[in-house]
């Protein structure tokens, strides 16, 4: 089992994640993995790095998996970079790790 929290931190707001980004997939996934080398989730999104069309496709693409608002989630650092941390607004890092760790078990 991999130890996600150390890649889920509590924020006075909400949960945050440190993300591994992957642009211009084939299809947009999350989570596609864990990065236990870099201690955070992988995504992929089929959006290219560019005009921040990648940034885009994570907000949106976390918002869906934890059925918030797209409002809720906050890249918080990484913006230019494939390492990023997200705040998920108002929702619990427990809850954060719960969601994951289910749908990483079905990888």
């Amino acid at each position: 089992m991999n130890d996600l929290s150390k890649a889920v931190g509590k924020h006075q707001n909400g949960a945050t994640i440190n993300l591994f980004v992957t642009a211009d997939a084939s299809s947009n996934i999350f989570p596609a993995g864990y990065n236990e080398w870099r201690k955070s989730i992988e995504i992929n999104v089929k959006a290219p790095a560019e005009d921040n069309k990648a940034n885009i496709k994570v907000i949106k693409t976390l918002s869906d998996f934890f059925d918030i608002s797209h409002q809720d989630v906050y890249i918080i650092s990484g913006k230019q970079n494939r390492e990023k941390t997200v705040l998920i607004k108002g929702v619990s890092t427990s809850n954060v790790m719960k969601k994951i760790e289910e749908s990483l078990n079905g990888l």
